[in-house]
């Protein structure tokens, strides 16, 4: 047995943790520090350092399951796979190929996202593929894309933060979310920089605040705006920069200066001179940052909403600049590379477009395929959700709970108990594999190898520090026999490593190129930031500035970095091997020189205020938002399942304010019924002063009554397809016994 420390990353959120990981002789695996990866330098929250709990025998899956007469009982691989095969096989003859769908997850490697989004097109040839990641970002990466012409989460490394003058700080409690990130924050005031925390709630997070603002849900657009307007009016702009940087700025300045302090006021609930102190907070250090996460992402208007921030970065000359830029924190493990490599409805790998024919016929000679038989772009992810049962009458379901984390999730239950076939391949029997034909028990994260991308854009390798269980197989090998099955005998290898090559070849000139990246790199680097091409063309001067530097200080340049140049979908050779010109370094800083759009500017979107989709009225009159706890993670389908996190955070509960509580007569602990247009949960009363009065909090991970996102709005954004989790009217009720 091996007894070596194995070095990885936690699987959980998108700091993707450095640890350690050593089978112990009995059985059990143990963490320990991995002090060399710089995002965490060793340390661990508590999901991370309990990780191994779900790796245990009686807490997961260990044996296909297949349903007979209404109860899920063990079956042999053959047996269940011959099953899904036939189910899936079954629908296309009956209905077309657009009647099964696909439904992927933030959490799933690169190689095994490419391979999903590959399966679906090649071997179903259905164009319903979509993932939980819809759910993450989708938003701040419409915004992002509109704006610099790409979207990664942060176009810096996180180590920049602490280097800067000020954050603001948007709808993230990082504290409870990503702790070991919290320091960067601290750092930041250590150096003397300012920290700006927007949110309804005085979070752990919002507590380490110079200044906290707090705004009634769903109007950061509004504030946003608010503060644009008082860059303006008080002569802060960086005319210099809005000049030689950008384009569209008086579209842009007319729509904020609509929107004056007072009656910003009005909406958000935050005061004038709470709205000049930011400004004078963020404007007066050389450097600046906006950081923004589910807060005013997920919302009917969630790309306008970042989009007015990033405005406001660009108008203050705080993008594409040394420290100083704004940007996204993704949620989930794998939430940036899961979209960028074919598992979203509109994408083809290396972020290109499905509707670009570049790009469709790029992808399709790396597949050895026709592009035109590549289906178009489908449904987003709750659009399919919706549709199943109905156009969509079988759905394999790989990594993803959406009994739990969907929008409107009991009518979701009862879309999915609607289908004629339902496949799970998860790690433990979820909610919505409960619910399933077929189960198939997969490998998790310590039991096989592959790469992710982080927050920062740092492609990591996750490498195998134990063998799985007999019996458990991976994605990719349940990918390989489904398309044999189904009559693809080539295409689909169960070896990561050969996948990434192949991914690699794929990403080449994308948006996301990959192509300079090898898993021998991954591992002598420490992970590589992404663009990078498979080569840097020599620099006759021999300049190291700007871009393509060495100490990574560059993004897109002149050194023609993949990210500095239009974002090419043509027909880019797709070698990997040796070709003229230095290794490219990694872009750890994107657009110091240029940004990712035809002219090298960034795009002023002129955007105003308006309401949430469902503003309170007098049934229901208050706002509802969630979001999550420290101890749990996502539908909680694996945190739910160790000891030490549920005796931390057992349950669901409501936040309110002590006004809310007494106007409605309950006290701490009392059962509290929380009533949307949706859907109705009940939860233990959690009395603080910590909340705004007109407002209630409900964390999202635990399934039954008092499920969250029972009550949530599946509202969606026009550009994103993002719902509205973080804003929808409720009234309270008592319960009696």
């Amino acid at each position: 047995m091996q007894t070596t420390a194995t070095p990885t990353h936690c699987p959980y959120c998108a700091l993707q943790c450095g640890m350690n990981l050593t089978p112990a002789p009995d059985g059990t695996v143990e963490v320990s520090e991995r002090t060399d990866f710089p995002v965490n330098r060793g340390a661990l929250c508590g999901k991370g350092r309990t990780a191994p709990a779900v790796l245990a025998s009686n807490v997961r899956l260990t044996s296909p399951l297949v349903r007979e007469g209404g109860t899920l009982v063990p079956a042999s691989w053959d047996e269940a796979l011959d099953r899904i095969a036939e189910g899936l096989r079954r629908t296309r003859a009956e209905y077309g190929p657009d009647a099964v769908g696909v439904f992927g997850g933030g959490g799933l490697t690169n190689e095994k996202a490419y391979t999903l989004g590959k399966f679906a097109r090649v071997v179903l040839g259905t164009s319903q593929i979509d993932y939980n990641g819809r759910f993450c970002m989708s938003s701040a990466a419409a915004a992002g894309i509109k704006a610099f012409g790409l979207d990664r989460g942060l176009p810096f490394p996180l180590e920049d933060i602490p280097k800067t003058g000020c954050v603001i700080l948007v709808g993230s409690n990082l504290a409870e979310t990503m702790p070991p990130s919290l320091r960067f924050l601290t750092e930041l005031k250590e150096n003397g920089g300012t920290l700006i925390v927007i949110d309804p709630r005085r979070t752990k997070t919002a507590e380490q605040a110079d200044l906290h603002l707090a705004p009634r849900p769903g109007t950061d657009l509004a504030l946003a705006l608010g503060l644009l307007h008082l860059v303006i009016a008080e002569g802060r702009v960086d005319e210099q920069y809005v000049r030689e940087r950008t384009v569209g700025w008086e579209d842009a300045r007319a729509a904020a200066m609509a929107h004056w302090p007072e009656y910003v006021e009005r909406i958000t609930g935050v005061s004038v001179p709470e709205l000049r102190e930011t400004v004078r907070l963020f404007c007066e250090p050389e450097s600046a940052m906006v950081l923004t996460a589910r807060g005013p992402e997920q919302q009917s208007k969630g790309t306008d909403t970042v989009g007015a921030w990033i405005n406001l970065c660009l108008a203050t000359g705080r993008a594409g600049r040394p420290l100083s830029g704004y940007g996204c924190l993704t949620g989930q493990g794998n939430g940036q590379g899961g979209r960028e490599h074919g598992q979203k409805a509109d994408q083809l790998p290396g972020y290109r477009k499905l509707d670009d024919p570049a790009a469709r016929r790029h992808v399709a000679d790396v597949w050895g395929v026709d592009p035109d038989s590549l289906p178009g772009p489908g449904r987003s992810a709750y659009e399919l959700l919706d549709a199943l049962g109905t156009d969509i009458k079988s759905l394999l379901l790989m990594a993803s709970n959406p009994v739990v984390s969907a929008p409107r999730a009991a009518h979701v239950e009862e879309r999915i108990k609607s289908l004629d076939f339902l496949a799970v391949c998860d790690v433990v029997l979820s909610e919505t594999a409960a619910l399933a034909d077929v189960v198939l028990p997969v490998t998790q994260w310590a039991e096989e190898t592959g790469t992710t991308t982080s927050l920062e854009g740092r492609v990591l390798l996750r490498r195998q520090a134990i063998t799985p269980p007999a019996g458990i197989r991976s994605d990719l090998e349940v990918m390989h026999e489904l398309a044999a099955r189904l009559g693809v005998e080539k295409g689909f290898p169960t070896d990561p490593e050969e996948i990434f090559e192949e991914l690699r070849r794929a990403s080449a000139g994308g948006p996301a190129d990959y192509s300079g990246i090898t898993y021998r790199r991954l591992v002598e680097e420490n992970g590589v930031f992404w663009p990078c091409p498979a080569a840097e063309p020599e620099d006759p001067a021999g300049s190291q500035d700007g871009a393509g530097s060495q100490d990574g200080a560059g993004g897109p340049g002149a050194q023609g970095s993949a990210a500095g140049r239009p974002a090419s979908t043509g027909d880019t050779p797709a070698s990997t091997g040796d070709t003229a010109g230095r290794v490219h370094p990694g872009t750890p800083r994107l657009f110091l020189d240029r940004f990712a759009t035809p002219d090298g500017r960034a795009r002023f979107v002129p955007v105003s205020h308006r309401a949430i989709a469902e503003e309170p009225d007098d049934e229901y009159p208050v706002l509802l938002t969630t979001g999550r706890v420290v101890a749990q993670y996502q539908s909680g389908a694996q945190t739910r399942r160790v000891a030490e996190l549920n005796a931390a955070a057992p349950g669901p509960f409501v936040e309110l304010h002590p006004r809310l509580a007494a106007r409605l007569g309950a006290a701490e602990g009392d059962p509290v019924a929380v009533v949307s247009r949706r859907g109705r949960a009940v939860a233990p009363a959690r009395i603080t002063d910590a909340i705004r009065p007109d407002t209630v909090f409900m964390p999202f991970h635990w399934p039954g009554e008092g499920r969250a996102n029972s009550l949530t709005n599946p509202a969606l954004d026009p550009t994103s397809r993002m719902p509205e989790f973080k804003a929808c009217a409720v009234r309270l009720e008592t319960v009696r016994p």
